[in-house]
């Protein structure tokens, strides 16, 4: 079974509950309605979700996997995501938008080496 886009989450309000998405837009700077934080998404594997995760992207790649792409790209819908590193103090990865566009949940995850 190849990896998937499993949910999609944004959190507009600092300290508020989020907000879940069947589809988005992802902009330059983000989620279209997140409010813009230390990266521009953050990306966690369903295996890791803890109920206090406030990740933009749940997939369903393992987290060796995920970790693994930091450096990499990881391409979903219409998007392009630069996996940039990993926050300090919960699970997941961070990333800088690419490529924006169209998002869904149930799109196809591939990661790939980046070519600049």
């Amino acid at each position: 079974m190849s990896a998937q886009v499993n949910e999609i989450h944004i959190f507009p309000v600092h300290g508020e509950a989020g907000q879940d998405l069947r589809d988005t837009h992802v902009e330059t700077e983000g989620l279209a309605g997140d409010r813009r934080k230390k990266a521009a998404v953050q990306v966690v594997a369903a295996e890791d979700v803890r109920p206090d995760t406030r990740a933009n992207l749940v997939v369903s790649l393992d987290s060796e996997a995920l970790a693994a792409s930091i450096g990499k790209v990881l391409r979903m819908g219409d998007v392009e995501l630069d996996v940039t590193g990993a926050p300090s103090s919960c699970p997941g990865v961070y990333a800088a938008v690419r490529r924006p566009g169209a998002l869904r949940v149930g799109d196809g995850v591939e990661v790939l080496d980046r070519v600049d």
